[in-house]
């Protein structure tokens, strides 16, 4: 067969975007992925995209594709993307993953390395197994940031970790929980390989959108002479735009309000002489950034999560917050109150005295965006309620079958697990699997590494975070269940819904821990971290599984996967939280409860932060309440998207599927309450139209640039944050040195 990649577009929604916390741009449904994929010449038999992809005649065989060369590349690429993702985290409570830069950037050190003849280590062939390794390192290397941008800042930011705790003081204490998150989600999920890419996949249309992409992507750069002239044009433009991006974040700290953000309305404001209505729509967030990480977001998502955002934003800062604060069921805080040319610039999001202030916008909105995305996530999963049974029946078999070739190979039986191995669980619609049973990660290679991650979080969270025994536990099982969750949706829809997995989890600790004899801040303390075990936990295990999907594309053996991952998650381990205290140092802002209230003067706005944090509040504190209003809101609004995902997966069927994509998307409208970033939502709709227009004028150029464009972007951006907080460290920062011209009263 010829090379599909020259024929088709496969429109992957969130080829590298990547979720976690509150995070995540919310993206495009991918019901029927293969609907995406369109055919530029005549008539050519379609690819089953369910099976391993049919590779080019000069691929070679890979002995052993975990090679030393593939998996320290991945991991120096997974910590620049780890790098990007705290500074992109913190800023703005979106993440993203570190597939798509590791599969194009490390094909070309891999392959410039290969060159070098049989050099030890460093030469030899190099084919799109070795490929899949790379971006697996990666990814394990660039994750796990997520808990640092969300759960473990609202610790401190509520003082539950003591007085005058700091990061850097509590450096042990976050290194373990690092571990825990990291490695019990490793384990747990690795079983579930089997039933989500093999078993279910073709029946339930799990297209894994992102992670096929990436495959589809790693086999055309190694498809010949021709694939490794578009590898290599593919990582020019990556390069090109990722030293762009790092160059423009580090030259706008230097003069952010021409550079950065253009606030407009404030422009006005100033012309009119300070005496324009402007700064009143400023006071809502409604200025530009010039990002290239959500421009670039954008490129990725689609149109539909990027109208579905814009959208959202306009709704709830630009109509529902307004109408709020003017029939005072909400108030804004006034920013500079004795400087006549500022005094009408306001704050409506601060999170700040809840309990004893009239709430912000902020705080009313929180509510119906935390009930929508856990609504309609959830309906998501249970209108599969087959697949839940299923997947119950075999873990259960595949548990019996472990168990039972332990006692048989120690020379035992026993007859309930040799009869309940015996039976065969199966849909009818089983893909072949292609990695051999040697190839397989062996059962007790994660059962003994599950087991030990357990009783290892067990007493960690027992003596470093004041949790009981009973409590961790119930972490680590709706860490399962989200994981769950989070796999069988994200396969569906590329949007994986780790923000519903936490806010759930709080939910149901805040229930767990109420009459149990907790102080307020213990119980604070409690909720956070469970909060982040479960969702750190499945963000992990979405990863993995979503690598083994990239993998048994390419027919790379799940051994090798697991292996490389798990290296990149050991480093990742002491990377991240070592990260987070050289951010917390050189911004204090981040975590100091005192600090932390002053946004307009922190380089971090850290939303996903405060809105962890006020959950906790209000779910443990009895003195914080939910408007009444805001709670009816909610649970309408909850109701409505229900009852959309039901309409979809029952009457937009047929003939009428073609209506689903006119659907509003409900994850990317809730995101948008929950995080007041209009900002990040006009950046990410100008990237999706960007991306709109170039398929539509020149689908080569973009099959070509176009993910390798937005991955740079991203990368770039947010590696040039960590180089800020390096220079503001050294005291050579734009604070110092720089102009704010242009800028609201002088801050940006």
């Amino acid at each position: 067969m010829a090379n599909l990649e020259e024929k088709k577009s496969f429109d992957a929604s969130a080829a590298n975007v990547r979720p976690f916390s509150e995070s995540t741009p919310a993206y495009e449904n991918a019901d029927d992925v293969k609907e995406k994929m369109s055919v530029e010449v005549e008539e050519i038999e379609e690819e089953d995209l369910f099976a391993p992809l049919k590779m080019d005649a000069s691929v070679v065989h890979e002995e052993n594709p975990l090679t030393v060369r593939a998996v320290l590349t991945g991991i120096i690429l997974g910590c620049l993307v780890s790098a990007s993702n705290l500074y992109l985290g913190l800023k703005t409570g979106f993440t993203f993953s570190a597939n798509m830069f590791g599969a194009i950037f490390g094909y070309g050190i891999v392959k410039m390395m290969s060159k070098s003849g049989q050099v030890p280590i460093i030469g030899g062939a190099f084919g799109p197994q070795e490929n899949s390794i790379i971006q697996a390192a990666a990814t394990g290397a660039g994750g796990i940031s997520g808990i640092f941008v969300a759960g473990i800042p609202a610790m401190y930011q509520l003082g539950t970790m003591g007085k005058d705790a700091t990061p850097q003081k509590d450096i042990g204490a976050i290194f373990t929980i690092t571990l825990v998150c990291s490695f019990l989600g490793l384990f747990y999920v690795t079983p579930l390989r089997k039933f989500f890419v093999i078993q279910v996949a073709r029946e339930l249309k799990l297209m894994f959108p992102t992670p096929t992409a990436v495959a589809l992507t790693i086999r055309s750069m190694h498809a010949g002479a021709a694939g490794s002239l578009e590898a290599m044009k593919k990582l020019k433009c990556l390069g090109l735009v990722f030293v762009a991006s790092l160059a423009h974040r580090v030259g706008s700290y230097y003069a952010i309000g021409i550079l950065y953000d253009w606030h407009v309305f404030t422009w006005i404001h100033i012309w009119s002489g300070y005496k324009s209505w402007a700064l009143n729509i400023e006071s809502w967030g409604w200025y530009f950034e010039w990002t290239p990480a959500f421009i670039g977001s954008g490129i990725l998502i689609g149109l539909n999560p990027a109208i579905s955002m814009f959208v959202g934003s306009f709704l709830a800062w630009g109509v529902i917050g307004p109408v709020l604060v003017h029939y005072g069921e909400c108030i804004g805080h006034q920013l500079y109150p004795d400087d006549p040319h500022w005094d009408s610039l306001y704050s409506f999001f601060s999170l700040a005295n809840l309990g004893k202030v009239t709430p912000s916008p902020r705080y009313w909105l929180l509510w119906p965006g935390v009930m929508v995305m856990v609504c309609s996530s959830m309906a998501e999963l249970l209108i599969q309620y087959k697949v839940i049974w299923f997947g119950m029946k075999s873990s259960w078999q595949q548990t019996c079958v472990s168990i039972n070739n332990a006692l048989v190979a120690r020379g035992k039986t026993n007859s309930f697990f040799s009869k309940q191995a015996a039976k065969v669980v199966r849909t009818g619609e089983e893909v072949e699997d292609p990695a051999k049973a040697n190839e397989q990660v062996q059962h007790w290679h994660w059962i003994v590494g599950l087991i030990v991650s357990v009783v290892i979080a067990i007493i960690i969270f027992h003596f470093q975070w004041d949790m009981h025994p009973g409590l961790t536990i119930l972490a680590a099982i709706l860490a399962f269940l989200f994981s769950f969750l989070a796999i069988q949706i994200g396969a569906v829809t590329d949007s994986t819904p780790l923000t519903a997995a936490s806010k759930a989890s709080q939910l149901i600790f805040g229930g767990a821990t109420q009459h149990s004899g907790f102080t307020i801040q213990h119980a604070q303390k409690i909720n956070l971290a469970a909060g982040g075990l479960a969702s750190g936990g499945a963000d992990v295990a979405n990863a993995l599984v979503s690598d083994f999907r990239t993998g048994f594309l390419l027919g790379t053996p799940p051994l090798k996967q697991w292996i490389a991952q798990a290296i990149g998650t050991f480093v990742a381990v002491w990377l991240a939280p070592g990260l987070f205290v050289l951010f917390t140092k050189a911004y204090p802002c981040i975590y100091d409860p005192a600090l932390a209230s002053d946004t307009n003067n922190c380089a971090f706005s850290v939303p996903s932060v405060s809105a962890w944090a006020a959950v906790a509040q209000a779910v443990t504190d009895p003195t914080v309440k939910i408007p009444l209003s805001s709670g009816i809101f909610a649970i309408v609004m909850g109701v409505v998207s229900i009852i959309q995902v039901i309409i979809r997966h029952y009457y937009l069927v047929g003939e009428r599927a073609k209506w689903r994509e006119w659907l509003p998307n409900w994850g990317a409208i809730a995101l948008s309450w929950v995080i007041p970033a209009p900002v990040f939502a006009n950046a990410a709709l100008l990237g999706a139209i960007i991306a709109a227009l170039w398929r539509k004028y020149s689908i080569r150029t973009w099959d070509l640039y176009g993910y390798a464009l937005a991955a740079g972007a991203i990368s770039g951006e947010g590696l040039g944050g960590v180089v800020g907080a390096i220079l503001t460290l050294a005291g050579v920062d734009g604070s110092k040195h720089g102009t704010s011209i242009a800028c609201p009263a002088g801050q940006c």
